[in-house]
């Protein structure tokens, strides 16, 4: 088996350049968990034409899979909630549904969530198993339980785990329904994204602890790393520290909107030509303020057979659409449904643009037992409630 302690201590070096990596307990977590070991059976790599090839660390040369290991990149581990590397020897296509996240990421969360000695951690999305490891070398197996909804994936994870030498409170279920069984608990952290932080880790977490969770839409960008108190009436306060991608916890994901997207749109209320371009929307900070506009909706990018650009937002749950067309220099957006989807995302951009468009890390949340609120600063136009059904 290749000694892999050169490439700990290399990518340790790494993340503290990067200015991630800032205590010497995470350091010494980092240098001690093998992160090959948490890649078994094996990994996608990308490949032009959308598709993955697999690698496996049994027909893989070692130095090369060590390389693999280390890179500074999330590894997808698992495609379309069943296929793993092992399986197949040709480059498939799929939806990539588990991974090992980049170590900068995993690192960046974990410094964030500012654990003490002691503290008894939460995390929702074992995944491959890496970062439950990092924390039970930094807490102690003891104090860390971790829940993963995919019953393979946490058997895969719990036998890492084991050959990394360590045994934690290892559940199989709901990943947003958390475990009780040792709650409340000091801190809870979420390795996948939510559309809203479940009411259910608030009651679980402390008053004065922490819940550090990925929010936004059913987008796979365009989301934000909220870190929220809770107090001790059982809400939570907090605010967006910064950008962060994770997949989509399996029980808030949405299916894509599939079909003939002309047949969707024939019927519109109103055209008209938009105030900001659609093509905003690929941006990450006007992707996450139009996830707080129009929850529900979802930005689709298409083109025509002459190559002409078009561009979406459904809303299937509000029945509800909006079609934008190029249209010389400008775009028209025609719109149908109850919801008038661009209008409200249109009124949150221009509004934000003329606030001087600030940084995601402006924006604070609110967790209620009945809503959840953004807002950036006291300006009534960038202030966005969510009611709970």
């Amino acid at each position: 088996m290749t000694d892999t302690a050169p490439e700990r201590r290399a990518l340790a070096d790494r993340l503290e350049e990067a200015g991630v990596l800032t205590t010497p307990e995470w350091r010494a977590a980092v240098e001690a968990v093998p992160r090959e070991v948490f890649l078994n059976p094996g990994v996608f790599l990308t490949e032009e034409g959308g598709r993955w090839r697999p690698v496996s660390a049994l027909g893989t040369e070692p130095g090369r899979w060590v390389d693999i290991a280390y890179s500074d990149r999330s590894l997808t581990t698992q495609l379309d909630g069943h296929l793993t590397a092992d399986q197949i020897s040709d480059p498939v296509t799929g939806s990539p549904t588990s991974s090992s996240t980049t170590p900068v990421t995993v690192v960046d969360m974990i410094e964030n969530l500012e654990v003490e000695d002691g503290h008894q951690v939460l995390e929702i999305g074992t995944g491959t198993g890496y970062s439950s490891a990092l924390m039970c070398h930094r807490l102690g197996e003891d104090n860390v339980t971790t829940v993963e909804v995919d019953p393979e994936v946490s058997a895969r994870a719990d036998s890492a785990l084991e050959a990394a030498g360590f045994s934690t409170w290892t559940v199989t279920g709901d990943g947003l329904l958390g475990h009780p069984r040792r709650a409340p608990y000091d801190r809870v952290i979420a390795t996948c994204a939510v559309r809203r932080i479940p009411l259910t880790w608030i009651r679980q977490t402390k008053p004065g602890g922490i819940v550090l969770a990925t929010v936004g839409g059913s987008w796979h960008y365009g989301t934000g790393l909220a870190k929220v108190v809770v107090g001790e009436d059982g809400t939570a306060e907090g605010r967006i520290i910064g950008r962060s991608s994770f997949m989509q916890a399996r029980s808030q994901a949405t299916l894509p909107v599939s079909g003939d997207l002309s047949a969707r749109t024939a019927y519109a209320d109103s055209e008209r030509a938009t105030k900001v371009p659609p093509t905003m929307l690929a941006e990450w900070m006007p992707a996450f303020l139009a996830q707080l506009a129009a929850p529900g909706a979802q930005f689709v990018r298409a083109e025509t057979l002459e190559g002409a650009q078009l561009r979406y937002l459904f809303d299937p749950e509000r029945e509800s659409f909006a079609e934008f067309t190029a249209n010389g220099g400008g775009w028209t957006v025609r719109q149908g449904g109850p919801a008038a989807l661009w209008n409200d995302i249109e009124q949150a951009l221009t509004a934000w643009q003329s606030a001087g468009s600030p940084d995601i890390t402006t924006v604070r949340l609110r967790i209620t037992r009945d809503s959840h609120t953004y807002w950036i600063d006291d300006n009534p136009s960038l202030r966005w409630e969510h009611q709970l059904a």
